[in-house]
């Protein structure tokens, strides 16, 4: 199967505002020429984004101001960009987390990662894939997972959970499709040094944050080659092959240490 050529495409990038999305936004103008469709929350910020993007480089850049955790929004929603663009790739990176003990996570604030985490994810997948199934055309999704999906973090419970059901859930769907020129990659990142781990929370968690423009990078090639999984990072990679040799439920207990000192440190 051919790469993935980005050049005069458009590619659909949710959680565009901040963070991985942005970042990845920007290296698919500058470096691959793709056109983008940009979907976030924040408008001024997708517009910002937008101007900088336009001004600079040749790409044509749509804003889609939406909230992902409106699950009930997302068929419409996508189907009005489909009308609109011919979308040759779409990256899945919008998602939120917790930071602290399972127990004191609000029920709504529960509800509201699993509608943006999972729910939305799995919705604009099914439409998509639809989609090139039934053009039998080019392309690809990639699903933004984590490396949370391979080692569950204590004090995230519920976030690894939705980052594993996604690797399951991409994994699985990757072996019906029948459009042999459509691939879906799943795209395991460690921690990212962005604004979602800005917080006090992760304060002694620093040290194992990669930066964002190597984490898009990896991930953009990744996605371009039609990695049907990869994790970012030499060391996480490593970890993940010699996970058997390391026991696996160390690694974690190691982690929940760690986690657990970032929060009693703020009492």
């Amino acid at each position: 199967m051919k790469y993935l050529d980005f050049k005069g495409k458009w590619v659909l990038i949710t959680g565009a505002s901040s963070g991985l999305g942005e970042e990845m936004a920007r290296q698919f103008a500058y470096q691959y020429g793709a056109n983008l469709i940009l979907l976030a929350r924040r408008r001024e910020r997708l517009e910002q984004l937008r101007d900088i993007l336009e001004k600079e480089t040749d790409t044509q850049v749509d804003i889609v101001v939406a909230d992902l955790s409106k699950s009930e929004e997302v068929e419409d929603l996508l189907n009005s960009i489909l009308e609109r663009r011919e979308v040759y790739a779409a990256v899945l990176n919008a998602g939120i987390t917790y930071l602290g003990k399972q127990l004191e996570l609000p029920n709504e604030q529960f509800n509201q990662l699993i509608q943006t985490n999972i729910v939305s994810v799995t919705y604009m997948t099914n439409l998509l894939t639809r989609h090139f199934e039934e053009m039998q055309s080019a392309g690809g999704i990639m699903i933004v997972s984590s490396m949370a999906a391979i080692f569950p973090t204590p004090f995230q419970a519920a976030y690894a959970g939705t980052k594993a059901y996604l690797l399951n859930f991409a994994s699985a769907l990757s072996q019906e499709l029948t459009n042999q020129q459509f691939s879906i990659t799943v795209f395991m990142p460690g921690g990212i040094a962005t604004e979602m781990t800005a917080g006090e929370k992760f304060n002694e968690l620093r040290g194992y944050l990669m930066p964002v423009e190597q984490v898009a990078y990896e991930g953009v090639e990744a996605f371009r080659k039609r990695r049907s999984t990869y994790i970012s990072g030499f060391l996480n990679r490593l970890s993940s092959k010699l996970s058997f040799l390391l026991r696996k439920d160390f690694i974690i207990k190691q982690m929940g240490k760690t986690y657990r000192k970032s929060l009693d440190k703020l009492g």
